[in-house]
């Protein structure tokens, strides 16, 4: 689908006067003003007159992400700088690149105990807003894949605003921007998707097509990798992306979605210290119903579904799994098909060429599913009638090496339908550099996305990358894991916080009630320092030369002792010394 052609959907491009009574917003080139009350918040739109006579502007911004209540005072949200990403239909994608927070009332009146409050809520907000990365268009709704955006085309025609033809599962600052109370003010509003879009320019066989990636991540039970797991009671589930793969050539699009998500039922995976926490299923809880609305609304949204879970068939992931199997089962619905493949036993011991098996078994329904295909900018020739809706247990290393595996084979097939590739000629035999372009923007896509969910790069990119494992793969995914054991234990939870915060899920009500204290038991400190001076101890001790070995040893011995307590101690009391969520705590250690 084309881009709306009316650029003023939404600013891109303003003045920001900040007077001691309000904040003024000048869009470049237009007769009209966003002037927004720095004492009672009001906003309102209105004609240029001399509103703005012998006034220099206080900075330049490049849109109005919203308006956040904090302790004491309202704050302006306002996106400072953007990094060019490219053009998908015409229109141009950007990232956003700097933001600022603005006080409504910077010397709000407030006691030591406040301000160190209002302090660490807005280091929260400020730690989403550095997440990788927010994107953003002026004239393109990247909230829509192309087969919705056609399907709704009636009714985007007819839009004023970006915001009016949103789709509220991908807008991140939907509620920030929602505070505003001015109808009129919609085409200064400007909504941010989080994912990952690359934009590339492509030529094979001497024909020139641009090739896109997508990915949109849901802000329904968004938040950080052991904090978010499973479902909700509407039937949302953690770590939900929709990922659109898209080729423009000659005034035709043909566009390719897959989707991931958490196992669609009730199960949690809390850190407790240990390497990997045991998940397990919540009791008492309606899973089946769960379950059913989930899937009734992703049946709804993209067709048929194909569920391709890939977590191990044996112990604890074993386990969810034989559920996941038994509530599908129990729903008889004729539009899922469930497809179980143990990544890790299928391709163990670095066979990872054995991932053909399951790309054949899915190849028909790939086939049958076919893709959204539009030519002449108007006219759909095909659309895609289901999803690959892939998961593991993070939804984030196994299920992006098969996404990116169903992917090229889709692109395999555009470029023959379009003509770009010869009969059974190869991508990678017909354009070398497009193939490590290929293997890298999806590798990128892995790393973005796990960057967002876990905190750090995605595992098993070499494998994207190159098309097999290396030493060097090897290597890396042992720092990003123990790198994701750090975060996920020790920072996860203010990360957790920040995410509730800026959706707009915790809303500041009572200054004075704001449950930010954490308390620390004696053990807290005391177990990691007894560890940190043992094994300072052993160090020195081993290092040191002395003619008394006995001794040495008998120290040794006790510096030994001494971590084992304490480093048993830790693990023993481990939910005391993990980084909890201060805005809601897990219901397991609510007190």
């Amino acid at each position: 689908m084309k881009a709306i052609s009316n650029w003023d959907l939404c600013y891109d491009d303003m003045n920001l006067y900040i007077t001691p009574d309000c904040f003024i917003v000048e869009p470049n080139g237009k007769e009209e003003l966003l002037i927004i009350d720095r004492n009672c918040s009001e906003a309102k739109v209105q004609l240029k007159t001399s509103q703005l006579n012998h006034r220099m502007p206080t900075r330049r911004v490049c849109g109005i992400l919203g308006t956040i209540s904090l302790i004491g005072s309202n704050y302006l949200l306002v996106a400072t700088h953007r990094l060019y990403v490219g053009m998908i239909n015409d229109a141009v994608i950007w990232r956003l690149a700097g933001y600022d927070i603005i006080p409504y009332i910077p010397n709000a009146c407030l006691n030591a105990h406040q301000l160190k409050n209002n302090e660490v809520l807005l280091k929260m907000l400020r730690k989403t807003m550095d997440t990788p990365h927010f994107y953003f268009s002026y004239a393109y709704n990247l909230t829509h894949s192309q087969q919705r955006a056609h399907q709704l085309s009636a009714k985007i025609k007819q839009q004023k605003s970006l915001m009016e033809g949103i789709d509220d599962r991908f807008v991140w600052n939907k509620t920030l921007l929602s505070n505003f109370r001015c109808s009129d003010m919609d085409r200064f509003q400007l909504p941010l998707i989080l994912g990952f879009v690359s934009v590339n320019q492509v030529q094979i066989n001497g024909q020139t097509f641009f090739w896109s990636i997508i990915s949109r991540r849901s802000v329904h039970k968004a938040g950080t990798r052991f904090f978010s797991r499973g479902i909700n009671d509407d039937g949302q589930v953690a770590n939900f992306v929709e990922t659109e793969q898209i080729v423009e050539y000659n005034g035709q699009c043909v566009s390719f979605v897959q989707t991931r998500g958490s196992m669609p039922f009730y199960w949690s995976q809390l850190p407790n210290l240990r390497y990997k926490p045991r998940p397990h299923k919540i009791n008492g809880k309606d899973h089946l119903l769960a379950c059913k609305r989930h899937f009734e609304e992703q049946i709804a949204l993209y067709g048929q579904q194909v569920l391709v879970n890939l977590v191990n068939q044996t112990g604890s992931e074993g386990e969810l799994e034989s559920f996941f199997r038994s509530l599908l089962q129990l729903l008889k619905n004729s539009k899922l098909r469930y497809e179980a493949f143990d990544f890790h036993a299928e391709c163990k011991k670095v066979r990872y060429d054995r991932l053909t098996i399951l790309i054949d078994r899915l190849a028909h329904e790939q086939d049958q599913f076919s893709e959204f295909h539009l030519v002449n900018s108007n006219k759909a020739v095909s659309t895609q009638k289901g999803v690959f809706r892939t998961n593991c247990i993070d939804c984030l290393d196994r299920t992006n090496v098969v996404q990116s595996m169903l992917a090229r084979r889709s692109l395999q097939k555009t470029l023959e339908k379009l003509g770009i590739l010869h009969p059974s000629q190869k991508i990678e035999l017909a354009s070398p550099n497009f193939e490590l372009i290929f293997k890298a923007v999806w590798a990128d896509n892995a790393d973005m996305i796990s960057m967002q969910y876990s905190g750090t790069g995605a595992l098993k990119t070499d494998f994207t990358r190159t098309g097999k494992r290396t030493k060097r793969g090897l290597l890396q995914d042992g720092v990003n894991a123990l790198t994701r054991y750090y975060i996920n234990n020790f920072t996860d939870g203010f990360r957790q916080d920040g995410i509730d915060l800026f959706l707009g899920r915790y809303v500041v009500t009572d200054p004075l009630c704001a449950p930010l204290e954490v308390k620390r038991s004696w053990r807290y400190n005391a177990f990691p320092s007894i560890l940190v001076f043992a094994v300072a101890m052993l160090y020195i001790t081993a290092l040191m030369p002395s003619n008394f070995k006995t001794e040495n040893l008998l120290f040794m011995l006790f510096s030994g002792a001494l971590i084992a307590v304490s480093a048993t101690g830790m693990f023993h009391y481990g939910h005391e010394f993990i980084d909890w969520p201060r805005l809601f705590r897990p219901i397991r250690f609510q007190v």
